[in-house]
C-alpha cells in the first residue's frame, strides 16, 4: 500500500520531470530514433534520469523500470515505473497532449499512479483505496452504460496490428472515435470527458500509472481478457469510465 512518503515522492518526481519538459518544450530539439523507430530526445532522458536519482536517494532498495534507461533491481518488491514523456511525438510537435507517467508497483500490482501534464499544469493522482484527484480535487468518471453513446480514444489506429479488425468492430459500435492523446485520454476518462480508451502494443511504463488513476475515479481498466493489469500484462488495455462498458467492450473485441 502506498503511504504518505510515497505520495510525497511521486509529487517530487513529477515536479522534477515537469521542469525539464517545460524547459525543452517548443524549443529547437534534436530528435533521435530508437531501435523500434520511436522518437527520443534529451528531454526524455534527462527527465527520467532526474526521477531515478530522486528515487535512489529516497528509497535505495526500491526497483525502477523506465522507458529510456531500463530496469534496476528488477526483482525488488517495490518498483517505480516511469515514462518521462508519454507522447514524445506530440511533445516534439509542440502539442501539449503528452504526460509524465509515474507508478509504484508493489508485488506486481500498481498501487500509486500519476499522470502529469506539465504545460497545462494538470496532475492526476491515483492511490489504491483513495479517490483520484486532479490538482487536489476529487474527480469521477461519467455514467455511460451504452456503447452507442460512448466516446472512444486510442493513440493511433496503427497500433493494433493483428487486432485491427477487432478494433474496427468496436469503432463501429461507439458514437465517436478519436485518436492521438496518449495518456492524456486516460486522464480525461478519469475526469468524466471520455468513456473508453482501448489500446494495444503498450509497455508496462505506458499503463501501470493509469491503473490507480482510473480505478480511484470509479472506472475499470483491464487487459483484453478482463484480467487486472500488471508488469507481466501483454500491453492490450481496455479502460472504461462506466464499469458496465468494460464487459460489453471486451465482448466485441474478443468476438464473444
Amino acid at each position: 500500500m502506498a503511504g504518505a512518503a510515497d505520495i510525497e515522492l511521486a509529487h517530487q518526481l513529477a515536479d522534477a520531470a515537469g521542469a525539464i519538459a517545460r524547459r525543452y518544450f517548443r524549443k529547437p530539439l534534436a530528435v533521435e530514433a530508437k531501435p523500434d523507430r520511436t522518437p527520443v530526445t534529451a528531454a526524455d532522458r534527462e527527465a527520467e534520469a532526474a526521477m531515478r536519482d530522486l528515487i535512489a536517494r529516497r528509497f535505495p532498495e526500491d526497483g525502477m523500470l523506465g522507458e529510456e534507461l531500463g530496469a534496476t533491481r528488477a526483482g525488488a518488491a517495490r518498483i517505480w515505473v516511469l515514462d518521462p514523456i508519454d507522447g514524445t511525438k506530440s511533445f516534439i510537435a509542440g502539442i501539449p497532449l503528452f504526460g509524465i507517467l509515474i507508478a509504484l508497483v508493489e508485488n506486481g500490482v500498481p498501487v500509486l499512479g500519476v499522470i502529469d501534464q506539465p504545460i497545462l499544469g494538470e496532475r492526476w493522482l491515483g492511490v489504491t483505496g483513495k479517490a483520484t484527484t486532479k490538482n487536489g480535487d476529487a474527480v469521477r468518471t461519467r455514467a455511460c452504460a451504452e456503447l452507442g453513446a460512448a466516446t472512444l480514444y486510442a493513440t493511433s489506429p496503427d497500433m493494433f496490428g493483428a487486432d485491427r479488425a477487432a478494433f474496427e468492430r468496436l469503432k463501429g459500435a461507439v458514437k465517436l472515435t478519436r485518436f492521438g492523446a496518449d495518456c492524456y485520454a486516460y486522464a480525461q476518462l478519469a475526469s468524466g470527458f471520455v468513456d473508453l480508451v482501448v489500446e494495444a502494443d503498450l509497455k508496462a511504463y505506458d499503463f501501470c500509472a493509469l491503473v490507480p488513476v482510473i480505478a480511484g475515479a470509479g472506472g475499470s481498466i483491464t487487459d483484453w481478457q478482463g484480467k487486472p493489469l500488471g508488469l507481466a500484462s501483454d500491453g492490450r488495455v481496455v479502460a472504461a469510465g462506466d464499469p458496465s462498458l468494460g464487459p460489453k467492450t471486451l465482448a466485441i473485441l474478443t468476438g464473444n
